[in-house]
């Protein structure tokens, strides 16, 4: 069964940036939701295929794409969070930052390129940095809902267009949110990931 990530730091350690209540709804409700939807549709999955109702299987896939895609979206979100005053924050250096400034020009120019992606959203979503499996090279993609980036991308850094991330603290003010979070990002962990793909 899929189960709720641990955090490695408490709810209020990504304040101002992002506030403790947020990252406690953000975590314990909104995220425990998916978990708990995804293992309720991988046990009606399951339970569909061994009564041979392949119908009834294939009904839940967009129940699993839904719920596992959020599971799985913001765990690695967490994991791309780090208190300011630690990891978080600042530009990634090594061969991260050399890979960023060969595909986008800089990492400022990166920067203003996946905010415009995230402010581009319509409804809820996600913008990520993601790395080709073959070329090597860097892109940033957008997903709508909790859909997950699959397939030739491995995903390295997503942020949450959703607003449940953001609401509570910066309203209507999105924008906002999506130029505080840098403050937080863990380039430590985006760089392994990069190395791994």
């Amino acid at each position: 069964k899929a189960t709720l990530p641990d955090l490695k730091y408490d709810y209020g350690a990504l304040e101002p940036y992002i506030s403790a209540r947020i990252m406690e709804l953000h975590h314990s409700k909104h995220h425990q939701t998916y978990v708990n939807g995804l293992n309720s549709a991988l046990e009606a999955t399951a339970e569909a295929e061994a009564k041979g109702d392949f119908t009834k299987a294939a009904s839940l896939a967009p129940l699993l794409n839904f719920h596992g895609g959020g599971h799985l979206n913001h765990t690695l979100f967490w994991e791309n969070l780090a208190p300011a005053s630690r990891e978080g924050g600042g530009e990634p250096d090594g061969a991260l930052k050399k890979a960023i400034e060969a595909d986008f020009g800089s990492f400022e120019t990166f920067r203003k390129q996946m905010n415009a992606a995230l402010t581009g959203i319509q409804g809820s979503g996600w913008a990520w940095l993601a790395k080709d499996k073959d070329s090597g090279n860097l892109a940033i993609v957008t997903r709508a809902n909790q859909d997950p980036v699959t397939g030739q991308l491995v995903p390295l850094m997503g942020i949450d267009a959703w607003e449940h991330a953001y609401y509570l603290q910066y309203e209507n003010r999105k924008a906002e949110y999506f130029e505080a979070i840098w403050n937080v990002i863990n380039w430590k962990t985006v760089a392994q990931r990069f190395e791994k793909a």
